[in-house]
């Protein structure tokens, strides 16, 4: 079978390339060093129509799907990782609940302005006691006089804390179920609502322009109908939207690999050892060659499983196969890039420097690489 984008694809490719090159490549070391969140940027992207790529148009969306959504992605995390993790956040963690879950008035009052890229979106699922143990949230809300009153700490939330940012979709305990076990629902807080706090943002070894906080809620009252889908089904919601952003991250290690091999194989022409450039030698071509192989194996896996999930198909193998594959990939092509450059490849002023730093996070976030094992072999029926 072969198996190449087609035309309209290739351009959207090409386009968003070309966006990546031209409007954030030039601000990348100084995003890398301010640590400021890129409001210029996310503006320019939202005019391209990326920050609603999956959703309809009727509710402010591109109409595009998860395959193209994977390439920008990608694209983008090939020259920056935190505009990629803005991205891939406010798509795959805001919106999607939103949009798969809630009803018809939440899509026009939430979804759209996130979808059109005037606000952006945030998921809040992990706890300082429930990261993989998800099922182990704390947070609670009661309901009282039509109102839903929230408690609780949620930690490593990105998108929350920025003059943009719309609001957050977190799991809370609702109650109990008739098994004994936790009840864990959705429910939507709008930024600015009393009791809804917001920690400085963190200081974290890379993706410096994201945004990424801990938020507090103390007495915070929303309406009941800011509820998401069914009461008690919350875990499940996150499960099927989670499949979705493992691809995403699957993409944006891609990404970030292919930026470094990119950075090696023209640094190994520059750079001149024993009276010839270093990419004459065996002992460089074959860290890339390893490099190039990896990174054609990992993105094909993740359009396989991006096609998969918009042809309706299961695919949490699949999704987890391509996000575990892909992120020890691109941390392994970080390594390697850093040893091609040398000395210089630990400087910061360096682009696989910046990558190296960046590639961790992908074994971590949105399930770290024991988790997606975890979920393979539970797949396999073992």
């Amino acid at each position: 079978m072969l198996f190449e984008l087609d035309e309209e694809k290739t351009l959207f490719r090409n386009s968003v390339r070309d966006f990546a090159e031209q409007e954030i490549r030039p601000k990348v070391e100084e995003m890398w060093e301010s640590g400021e969140f890129p409001y210029d940027i996310i503006e320019k992207m939202a005019d391209m129509g990326l920050m609603g790529i999956p959703w309809p148009e009727e509710y402010g969306g591109s109409g595009g799907d998860e395959l193209a959504f994977a390439i920008a992605v990608e694209e983008i995390a090939r020259v920056d990782g935190s505009c990629a993790i803005t991205l891939e956040a406010h798509t795959c963690l805001g919106s999607a609940p939103i949009y798969h879950f809630g009803t018809e008035e939440q899509k026009r009052e939430w979804l759209v302005p996130l979808a059109q890229g005037k606000a952006l979106g945030a998921f809040g699922l992990t706890e300082p006691e429930a990261g993989s143990d998800a099922g182990n949230t704390k947070t609670n809300a009661r309901l009282e006089k039509g109102q839903w009153v929230i408690n609780g700490t949620k930690c490593f939330i990105t998108n929350a804390g920025t003059d943009i940012s719309a609001g957050v979709t977190i799991t809370v305990v609702t109650g109990t179920r008739e098994d004994g076990k936790k009840e864990i629902s959705n429910i939507y807080v709008p930024k600015g609502t009393p009791g809804y706090n917001i920690a400085p943002k963190y200081k974290k070894m890379g993706w410096h322009a994201s945004d990424t906080r801990e938020l507090h809620f103390d007495e915070c009252r929303v309406p009941e109908g800011n509820l998401i889908g069914k009461r008690g089904e919350g875990f499940r919601q996150f499960l099927k939207c989670l499949d979705g952003g493992r691809i995403a991250i699957a993409a944006l290690a891609v990404g970030t690999a292919q930026g470094c091999l990119e950075e090696s194989i023209r640094y190994a022409k520059e750079r001149v050892q024993f009276g010839q450039p270093i990419g004459k030698f065996q002992a460089i071509q074959f860290k890339l060659a390893d490099m190039a192989t990896n990174i054609e194996l990992a993105r094909t896996f993740t359009y396989k499983a991006a096609a998969l999930r918009d042809a309706g198909k299961p695919h949490t193998k699949e999704a987890s196969m391509a996000k575990l594959f892909a992120s020890e990939m691109c941390m392994q092509a970080a390594v390697q890039a850093v040893q091609i450059f040398g000395g210089y490849g630990y400087m910061e002023e360096y682009a696989v420097s910046r990558f190296f730093r960046d590639a961790k996070i992908l074994e971590i976030g949105e399930g770290t690489s024991e988790v997606q094992r975890l979920v393979i072999s539970r797949e396999l029926g073992l």
